[in-house]
């Protein structure tokens, strides 16, 4: 077992650093404050175009998970940054393969919200 802090000491350090992070994302990442943006948009929206918990949920999913994959692109992005300037293909893949991810993310959100709507609303 690794030493460090345990109980309820972890859980509230780890909470810190998580704020810490979307905080940072916040500060740094147009992209994040946009899609951020887009889910206080959507999650009053989902409401009245989902027609049962169910539904809701498969609109809201994606909107917290578009999120998750900016965050995560985001911290990609740092460290890749953060080991040097001069250009690399590996650091250049990396970078684009956390920015497909969000596109793909951002896909299945507009997909999900386009077929519950058309179907619940057309």
């Amino acid at each position: 077992m690794k030493p460090g802090k345990t109980g309820l000491q972890r859980l509230i350090d780890a909470t810190t650093y998580s704020a810490k992070g979307i905080q940072a994302c916040w500060r740094n990442e147009a992209a994040f404050r946009q899609e951020v943006i887009l889910l206080l948009v959507l999650l009053p929206a989902s409401l009245f175009v989902a027609r049962s918990i169910e539904q809701w949920l498969l609109l809201v999913t994606p909107l917290l998970l578009l999120l998750i994959v900016e965050l995560l692109n985001s911290a990609i992005e740092s460290v890749v940054d953060r080991i040097g300037n001069e250009r690399h293909d590996l650091s250049g893949r990396a970078k684009d393969m956390g920015s497909a991810a969000v596109l793909l993310c951002l896909v299945m959100t507009g997909l999900t919200w386009l077929t519950i709507g058309w179907k619940n609303l057309a």
